[in-house]
């Protein structure tokens, strides 16, 4: 008796002791964020919110921090209300849902016999299925004209914006945050990554011509001459070239010849040009979001811009494909400028994401990271690829370019939002993770997640999780101090 008493008393303590952690963790500071909005001076209700957008917001921190993720679909409801017609969005090319109906059984005449109660039991049953599915179907396509009508609103509020002699950029970051239509998304991607300036004159159609031309004299200059110049070169180029036809094997449009040559001058001409990186695996997957969106700008009308059955060499012209080619390359180095630490030797940028994802997680979730460390999973066995890709690996393509919509919208997307944006995809399958009690399985199941049929609403769930992490975290970097730090001290060394 005295020995459960014992253990009763321990175990309070521990639970007293998690929750003092966890209280005293969240930051309480009320000074304002430079750059940010100031949080709400309103109490907080009983439920946690999240702003409508990082560009328009006030924010109620949620009262625990052990699981974030819990009663996310609530937290979610909040969040979609609160941001109007700026938040559905979805991709127009998408199929339409299909709306199923269960026709309903004719109705038997019921004769006073043993099986009366059964057959009246089974004619309820299916009257109340009927009943379901023909409210569900009404939900559906309310909920599908309303998503309708929201894309409609905000194309039109981004196409007035892009009418102005001077495009404001806060307002169109805002609006392109929560994802935008295809057919609008590759003009808004050159803007956004400071490729297209934002401006109506002829001098942004200008700048546009010379750096295209510019690119082309790159290709001259280095990949049309690439057997005249070092052994070191003609390595990366050997390189590149094995690692492009192995990008999307199921994909025939990333079969064809003439795509993959644009892959090969676009990597190689890049890893020439930054040679402190180099070419590394992955960059290579870097390409493809850029490559697809401004491939749909010379799609016919309804074709599927993420898996186009077209022939890149017969059905797209010479000009056109030097477009989408110079166009990939210069967004591509921008992207790339904010992370190139991730690809210099060692790759020290990528190692101390991962070891900054670990410390948030322990912080944010104990009882998630404690499953990990018990069964022995080292973060990097997992999270080196969600950081080397970009998540591309782990969700299907269409997802990574509304996910790069939001990337591409911060202005640290790449390099910090990145970051939280994993730390919000991990615990997401958290509960799954927890089910499983082994090292092979639970690193099994990280490296193979159920993401094949993701789309925009689950990217939607995850980024609106991840603003809320790093809204939290935003003036309170002492989470990450210790490990940048110990990184200062080890590269000094």
């Amino acid at each position: 008796m005295n020995s459960i008493d014992k253990s009763s008393s321990s175990s309070a303590n521990a639970a007293a002791t998690t929750r003092a952690s966890s209280t005293s963790f969240w930051r309480k500071t009320g000074k304002p964020i430079p750059g940010r909005p100031n949080p709400s001076s309103r109490p907080p209700s009983n439920s946690s919110t999240i702003s409508s957008h990082p560009h328009q917001h006030h924010f109620v921190a949620p009262h625990h921090a052990a699981s974030p993720l819990k009663s996310s679909t609530a937290r979610f409801q909040d969040y979609e209300s609160s941001v109007s017609d700026a938040w559905d969005i979805r991709d127009d090319e998408g199929d339409d849902p299909i709306l199923m109906s269960i026709p309903h059984a004719n109705s038997a005449k019921i004769h006073s016999s043993p099986n009366t109660r059964v057959s009246s039991s089974i004619s309820l049953h299916q009257n109340n299925v009927a009943s379901k599915t023909n409210h569900s179907a009404n939900d559906t396509a309310l909920k599908t004209d309303e998503v309708q009508s929201s894309t409609h609103n905000k194309r039109v509020k981004i196409e007035k914006l892009l009418e102005n002699s001077s495009i404001n950029l806060d307002q169109l970051r805002k609006l392109a945050w929560s994802g935008l239509s295809p057919g609008i998304r590759n003009k808004i991607w050159r803007i956004l990554c400071g490729y297209l300036p934002p401006n109506h004159s002829n001098r942004g159609e200008d700048v546009v011509s010379r750096k295209r031309e510019e690119y082309q004299r790159y290709v001259e200059q280095y990949f049309l001459k690439r057997e005249e110049q070092d052994a070191s070169h003609q390595d990366t180029y050997r390189q590149i070239h094995i690692d492009i036809p192995r990008m999307s094997p199921v994909v025939g449009l990333f079969q064809q010849r003439t795509v993959q040559e644009i892959f090969e001058r676009i990597l190689y001409i890049w890893a020439i040009r930054h040679p402190a990186s180099g070419y590394v695996q992955g960059i290579n997957d870097l390409v493809t979001p850029f490559f697809l969106v401004f491939l749909h700008e010379y799609l016919p009308e309804g074709r599927n811009s993420v898996c186009p059955d077209i022939d890149l060499g017969n059905d797209l012209t010479e000009q056109q494909r030097d477009i989408i080619e110079a166009d990939s390359f210069w967004c591509l180095t921008k992207v790339l400028d904010g992370i190139q630490d991730h690809y210099t030797f060692a790759q020290p940028g990528i190692q101390l994401k991962v070891k900054q994802l670990e410390e948030l997680i322990k912080r944010i979730d104990a009882e998630l990271h404690f499953h990990l460390v018990s069964h022995d999973v080292l973060y990097l066995q997992f999270a080196f690829r969600w950081m080397n890709n970009l998540l591309m690996r782990e969700i299907p393509i269409k997802a990574v370019i509304r996910l790069w919509d939001t990337y591409l919208s911060e202005k640290n997307g790449f390099s910090h939002f990145h970051l939280y944006v994993t730390a919000a995809f991990l615990m997401k399958f958290k509960d799954e993770i927890l089910r499983r009690k082994d090292f092979h399985t639970v690193l099994m199941f990280l490296q193979n997640l159920p993401t094949a049929k993701w789309g925009d609403e689950e990217i939607e769930l995850i980024v609106a999780e991840a603003y809320q992490l790093s809204y939290l975290f935003a003036d309170a970097p002492s989470h990450l101090s210790n490990i940048i730090k110990t990184n200062d001290i080890n590269s000094n060394k």
